[in-house]
């Protein structure tokens, strides 16, 4: 089967196509998928450049999102048969388990039946997103109805699905967005206010928008300096929620003050951690958010496809930034 490996780290270039046996079964709860496409995330770029997060180590098959077609399973699998439609975030974190790859073998219970009402590419964008994005808001932050939010970032991966998911609970969202072509994204997707931050003043919008109040809820999905330049713009008692390293050089003092509850998010840890009751509770959020997607109250908005031997381009374009919505890697 045709997989794209790293051997090395560097730059867009060690991505590599190369041919691999294709992956057998090797225990009873194990399917075989055949994977019709991968969703593209930063965090695949960094462990190009940074090296594996798991011991596996190198060499490596990229890509945590998957979605395809089951085509055999174990003597104790009961959720899935041959010719299911599926979709998971899982692997591609070091070793051979990614999903830059024509077929994956993975354990029954990191999988969830793909939501019928969109196609394999979409389905492949999303896992990550949506389950970055519901654990920020509602396990980090506790996200309730008429609460004001603010989603940095809103035309991007995360962004864009956290102002549905705000959206769809109630509450009132502004976000921070480049341009015209992605304010008017992130208006179609539900955030009433938009603050371009190349013209405009992120506090005084903010509380502009708030009436001085400042937001109860901000989500931050691009960095240290946006997560220090927050901290003016929340509510007292607020929740401020991070899903990058908010960097050593943190003076909290205003933080401390408003009283803010200050949280991290990295829906890898399941994973990283092999922690099972969070991984079911992951599995809970896509099912939900499946179901979401189903009744057409909730999208992934996919801006650009790339064919499998193409990654290293699809990298190239993410690491230039400003990406709107998700990559993928379509292998059908």
């Amino acid at each position: 089967m045709n997989v794209i490996e790293i051997q090395e780290t560097g730059g867009p270039e060690v991505l590599q196509l190369v041919d691999r046996p294709q992956p057998e079964l090797t225990g009873p709860d194990d399917i075989r998928v055949r994977l019709c496409a991968a969703g593209v995330n930063p965090i695949d770029t960094k462990i190009r450049q940074h090296g594996p997060m798991l011991p596996e180590g190198l060499p490596a098959v990229l890509g945590c999102d998957g979605a395809g077609v089951v085509e055999a399973v174990g003597e104790d699998v009961t959720r899935f048969k041959p010719g299911d439609e599926v979709w998971f975030c899982h692997g591609g974190l070091g070793g051979p388990a990614g999903n830059y790859a024509e077929y994956r073998v993975i354990n029954q219970q990191f999988v969830q039946a793909k939501p019928r009402a969109v196609g394999m590419v979409e389905a492949a964008a999303a896992p990550l997103v949506l389950l970055t994005a519901w654990e920020a808001l509602h396990d980090r932050a506790r996200l309730a109805e008429g609460q004001r939010v603010l989603i940095h970032a809103g035309a991007g991966g995360v962004g864009h699905v956290a102002i549905q998911l705000a959206r769809l609970a109630g509450a009132r969202v502004c976000t921070t967005v480049s341009g015209p072509e992605k304010a008017a994204l992130a208006h179609e997707l539900g955030a009433e206010f938009c603050i371009n931050y190349h013209d405009e003043d992120l506090i005084e919008a903010v509380m502009d928008w708030t009436e001085g109040q400042g937001v109860d809820i901000a989500l931050d999905t691009v960095g240290p300096e946006v997560f220090r330049r927050t901290i003016p713009a929340m509510a007292q008692y607020g929740d401020l929620v991070t899903i990058l390293d908010p960097g050593p050089e943190l003076d909290l003092k205003e933080a401390r003050l408003r009283n803010l509850r200050l949280s991290l998010e990295l829906m890898l840890t399941p994973m990283l951690r092999d922690l099972p009751r969070a991984r079911l509770h992951q599995g809970q959020i896509l099912r939900r958010c499946g179901d979401l997607i189903d009744r057409g109250d909730l999208r992934v908005h996919v801006s650009q496809t790339f064919a499998l031997d193409e990654a290293a381009e699809a990298h190239r374009l993410l690491e230039q930034g400003h990406v709107t919505g998700k990559l993928v890697l379509n292998l059908e």
